[in-house]
């Protein structure tokens, strides 16, 4: 009796809650389908804007790419471009002989991403970082770009498919015969095939929509969850890190800085540099070390902008048991714990809430209805 009440109790609430953010969650999926592979087709993109960049011997230095994008903040010699007092700048290095330097400047209303030569030191072009096709996406996806309200609902969404798959989990029928579980008959009456396709569909992509609302549901709403992270594995949370400016001197190279980070991780890929405009605050050098899968790298090095002493190492290898579970979650998310195969799977995977939401809603709308009673 108890049994049956809870799985009537877990029927009701997966009914509901897909009824209610079903869309929500579909459209999430389908964004995130995109997001997959949204490296690749950011490249493609920037090469369409940009055109062919033929590859030559020697790149110029990343302190060249800075005082050509400090020159257009102080001269404003590049068309429609009014920015002054940027509160950062992040350069990234070009991914293969043909792609550009791209450096983006932020204020406290927009960004604006320079596109230069990586061997002529030219600017070839400029845009709205933010209004670009793969950023909006981006934005949709994980705020349905209404801020920061819109990102903590988002996060309220991923933790209503977090439950919504485990009501799924419990309520598939393959417990009872693991062979009905799986199979579809598409020979029978056309709602035994709706509801064969949603229990199939589901049990598949269980577990991966698991990861990804957990993971998102975490990164939304870190102001919460990353303490608790840190607390369950009793890990002290890392301090602030800052610089300590020297008056009257002015901030070492890039080059310079890169060197010193190069010593730290003499084999890793350097893939970008970001300079706060505050001197107190750190620079930092993202890595990518040859076993990370996450493309965006998951090391990196905080260096004094003036000393060029190295103030925090962040290394994939040897990371406290709190920040090694908040780094799982980007493999775990992104789905590039694979390789290609697992970027394929959630590429597919993503798809698959639109195809739930369909076929849940056609099973409630031809639920059965009760008797009445006279």
């Amino acid at each position: 009796m108890k049994s049956h009440k809870f799985r009537d109790i877990t029927f009701r609430l997966h009914r509901y809650i897909g009824l209610v953010v079903g869309v929500f969650i579909a459209f999430i999926g389908l964004t995130g389908s995109f997001l997959v592979f949204k490296p690749e087709i950011e490249q493609l993109l920037i090469s369409q804007q940009i055109g062919r960049i033929v590859p030559q011997e020697q790149i110029i230095s990343l302190d060249s790419v800075l005082e050509t994008a400090k020159s257009v903040i102080s001269q404003n010699n590049q068309a429609n471009i009014n920015f002054t007092n940027p509160t950062s700048y992040y350069i990234r290095l070009p991914a293969t002989a043909s792609s550009p330097y791209e450096v983006e400047f932020f204020d406290h209303n927009k960004a604006i991403r320079l596109f230069v030569h990586p061997y002529t030191g030219e600017i070839i072009t400029w845009n709205d970082a933010d209004s670009s096709f793969e950023r909006v996406i981006l934005y949709l996806h994980y705020s349905l770009m209404l801020g920061i309200n819109g990102q903590i609902a988002v996060g309220i969404v991923a933790l209503l498919l977090l439950i919504l798959s485990i009501t799924g989990l419990i309520l598939w029928p393959g417990w009872r015969k693991l062979i009905t579980g799986f199979k579809i008959k598409w020979d029978g009456h056309p709602k035994r095939v709706n509801f064969d396709i949603h229990k199939v569909v589901g049990i598949v992509a269980t577990i991966f929509l698991c990861f990804s609302a957990f993971t998102g549901f975490c990164w939304n709403l870190s102001h919460w969850t990353y303490p608790l992270i840190y607390a369950v594995t009793f890990t002290s949370q890392p301090p602030e890190v800052a610089a300590k400016p020297i008056s009257d001197s002015t901030p070492l190279q890039l080059s310079q800085l890169l060197q010193n980070s190069n010593q730290v991780f003499p084999n890793a890929t350097t893939l970008s540099v970001t300079i706060p405009s505050k001197p107190e605050d750190a620079v930092y050098i993202s890595k990518r070390q040859n076993h990370e899968t996450v493309i965006y790298g998951q090391s990196g090095v905080y260096l004094d902008g003036y000393s060029g002493e190295i103030l925090r190492v962040i290394d994939s290898t040897k990371l406290p048991l709190g920040d090694k579970a908040i780094a799982i979650l980007r493999p775990l998310h992104y789905g590039t714990f694979w390789g290609l195969t697992s970027r394929i799977i959630y590429f597919l995977v993503g798809l698959t809430p639109t195809i739930l939401l369909i076929t849940g809603f056609i099973m409630w709308r031809y639920r059965p209805k009760p008797k009445s009673t006279k």
